[in-house]
């Protein structure tokens, strides 16, 4: 008989969190709609009974149990990406710390710095994606209490080891995070890399439909966790039972939609990358990448998301106005192929032409023919 660690990518995305089979029952349950739960004479969770949605619910713990699993690693959901990463550096690090974060990474979790992590007292320091592996293998993260990386870094797409920089992580006693997002939990396993935390915003490929907001942290070291947990239990950071039921839901079929958003982004880059209207493509598994050997090396499989520079603002417009089934949208990972000009929002320092491409599961024929016709156009 088989067992769940010699699963496969698409088995596992399917049968992760789930119970065992009882007849007549459901093949997965409903959510929980419920906030308090009875405690009858008995004192508050006597026996793991559930007493609060706020710090227990069967929902969540399904979810959690599933995410788990792809992670290697034992899972707290938050209700956003950004409450993940707020969680795992205000549950780590205090006033006077040094943090390290990445100077390229999602720029979400740089305003938070900026606003928030200074202004409780932190040392926030800022290293591009490229050149973490050097400062570790420097030394210069000897007195780190916290460090984040982000790989493949969003929006450019830079990787960088891993494994590397959590062995500097360990001998300075810093703990190190990893935002898995643009990755996936099939895509990269960061806590088999090394790492103590391993983040993931799933609004984004985890879910897929672009119709949730949830994020979650998973880790192998239980008193990480019991901080994250107590962390979550007193700020209020948990996602709702349904959110947590679509998740789990949409999450089924993860294997299958990276499977066709890699197809799409692999036909993608070269289109751009042989045309004239396009600049300075990057999909790590492209070959001549910069990223390229590093990403075979530590990664597991590839993703959808294609970054590139056209010419300018107004060009990024001809091409969207021109385009039938490229969308104008921020976010990535979804069913559905969109265009993101990422200089619009303000937060990273990327030319006005400058966008990602988030490749959908639409028929690869299809989305080459538009953007070919759209490039066309400019």
């Amino acid at each position: 008989m088989s067992s769940p660690e010699s699963w496969g990518d698409g088995t596992r995305s399917v049968r992760a969190g789930d119970a065992v089979p009882v007849p007549g029952a459901p093949l997965r349950p409903s959510p929980v709609f419920a906030a308090p739960f009875h405690l009858a004479d008995r004192p508050p969770r006597a026996d793991g009974a559930d007493a609060y949605a706020r710090t227990e619910h069967p929902t969540l713990r399904v979810f959690e149990e599933a995410v788990g699993e792809l992670d290697r690693g034992r899972c707290l959901a938050f209700a956003t990406g950004m409450a993940a990463v707020g969680a795992a550096v205000l549950a780590c690090a205090g006033a006077g710390d040094r943090v390290v974060l990445p100077a390229d990474g999602y720029y979400a979790t740089r305003v938070l710095a900026a606003d928030e992590l200074t202004r409780l007292g932190m040392r926030v320091e800022y290293v591009p994606t490229p050149e973490i592996g050097e400062v570790a293998a420097r030394g210069d993260l000897d007195g780190a209490r916290f460090v984040l990386l982000e790989t493949p870094s969003n929006p450019q797409l830079d990787v960088c080891d891993i494994a590397a920089v959590a062995r500097a992580t360990r001998a300075a006693g810093a703990v190190l995070a990893v935002d898995n997002t643009t990755a996936t939990p099939l895509g990269q396993r960061p806590l088999e890399l090394g790492a103590d935390l391993t983040i993931g915003s799933d609004t984004k490929a985890l879910s897929g439909h672009s119709d949730l907001l949830l994020g979650h942290v998973s880790t192998t070291d239980d008193e990480l966790y019991a901080r994250l947990k107590a962390w979550r239990d007193h700020t209020g950071a948990t996602p709702g039972p349904f959110e947590a039921w679509l998740g789990h839901r949409s999450m089924s079929t993860l294997d299958l939609r990276l499977a066709r958003q890699a197809q799409n982004a692999a036909a993608v880059a070269e289109l751009l990358a042989g045309h004239p209207a396009v600049n300075g493509v990057r999909w790590p598994w492209r070959a001549g990448d910069p990223s390229a050997e590093l990403a075979a090396r530590q990664m597991l499989r590839p993703n959808g998301v294609v970054s590139a520079e056209l010419a300018s603002e107004e060009a990024v417009g001809r091409l969207l106005a021109a385009s039938r089934l490229w969308l104008a949208a921020t976010s990535f990972g979804g069913v559905h192929s969109t265009v993101d000009r990422r200089a619009q929002w303000g937060g990273d320092a990327v030319p006005g032409g400058f966008v990602r491409f988030s490749c959908g599961i639409e028929d690869t024929a299809d989305l080459v023919a538009d953007l070919t016709a759209a490039l066309d156009a400019i």
